[in-house]
């Protein structure tokens, strides 16, 4: 069981990895784990918008992009803290989207 339980942390951990993108894989992937799961769909939300908005930040001229790269330093971290916490086995909420991870889940069932 124990084993089962670091296979879980570690998966939850790949939730975020690449961002979005694994999260998203993740999420078609596993059935079993409300851990895993969870986690894939707080990367989903979070690291896609981020990304949007980031996008959105490149077509405003020097203020977007100076915004733009204060906000990479700062998912960058995120990013960091995230996978170290799902790979300790925290069911770590960022505020707000954490809480719609959970409503997002509740309505897939």
């Amino acid at each position: 069981m124990a084993e089962a339980k670091g296979n879980e942390n570690l998966m939850a951990a790949v939730a975020y990895l690449l961002g979005f993108i694994t999260g998203i894989i993740l999420l078609l992937v596993e059935k079993q784990s409300k851990f895993v799961r969870f986690h894939a769909m707080q990367s989903v939300l979070l690291f896609g918008g981020l990304f949007v908005v980031n996008m959105a930040l490149g077509f405003i001229p020097i203020l977007g992009w100076l915004v733009g790269l204060l906000l990479s330093f700062a998912a960058f971290i995120l990013w960091i803290v995230l996978m170290w916490k799902a790979f300790q086995g925290e069911m770590y909420k960022v505020p707000y989207v954490g809480d719609m991870a959970e409503k997002q889940l509740a309505k897939m069932k």
